[in-house]
């Protein structure tokens, strides 16, 4: 990644470097791509691009995309380096919850087919609002993914200095899309390995950012596909869902 915007590191310094260091993941983030794609179409929104580790292999896919991001220095990046792309339909400075949100962002009212956030829900304080403003900008039946940390027994300082609010159960991120009137499709959590390294990393070695261990893991990117093959998605880092805005 280039570095074309100092103003993010004085933003949100941890949340940069660990953004960087997961871009040199191309396995992992090939990986997590591959989870969520087959519940993609149409008109997609993207909601905390960040700088643009997933929404490229979107991109590269043929979708039609709108990138956003809330921080303005990730707003900015994502302008300077993705505005020109054909295939990204606009960039968007975007606060999932403005208090009046749904006057604020009146025209973005059931504009997309799909929307997706990924590691981005438990930065978000009230968690319902933003769940329900995401319901607001879909089309009917259009499809809500979202990925976020899992199990608050694996909370650490790592978690911490990333500004999360909490991590999740797949019990209570299902209860989270139903509560706001949605269908959930799929549900499943992920990395089973990287329970591992985050437990080791971030409970027992007190680490306070992702580091050079993320390149190892990005190795054993096989093998961790491979065990959660293996363990069919019962137990992961992460958990993994997708709803359905009813008509």
């Amino acid at each position: 990644m280039s570095d074309q915007n100092p103003d993010t590191e004085n933003f949100d310094p941890v949340g940069k470097h660990t953004l960087e260091v997961i871009s040199g993941a191309t396995r992992f983030n090939k990986w997590m791509y591959a989870e969520i794609k087959p519940f993609l179409k149409g008109d997609i929104l993207e909601i905390g691009s960040g700088i643009g580790n997933i929404s490229q292999y979107v991109i590269n896919n043929g979708y039609n995309i709108t990138l956003s991001d809330y921080n303005p220095a990730y707003y900015k990046y994502l302008q300077e380096n993705f505005s020109k792309t054909p295939n990204v339909r606009s960039i968007l400075q975007l606060d999932l919850l403005h208090p009046d949100f749904k006057t604020e962002y009146a025209a973005l009212e059931e504009k997309f087919d799909t929307i997706f956030m990924l590691n981005v829900i438990e930065h978000l304080k009230d968690d319902p609002i933003a769940v329900d403003n995401c319901k607001f900008m879909l089309k009917q039946n259009g499809h809500f993914i979202v990925l976020a940390p899992a199990y608050n027994w694996l909370y650490c300082g790592i978690d911490k200095e990333l500004g999360h609010y909490r991590r999740y159960t797949l019990k209570k991120m299902k209860q989270l899309i139903t509560d706001q009137n949605m269908e959930v499709l799929n549900g499943q959590y992920f990395n089973f390995l990287g329970t591992i390294g985050w437990f080791l990393f971030g409970k027992m070695f007190k680490r306070k950012m992702l580091g050079k261990e993320m390149n190892s893991f990005n190795q054993l990117v096989p093998i961790a596909k491979l065990l959660d093959k293996l363990f069919m998605k019962r137990i992961g880092l992460s958990v993994i869902v997708t709803g359905k805005k009813k008509i």
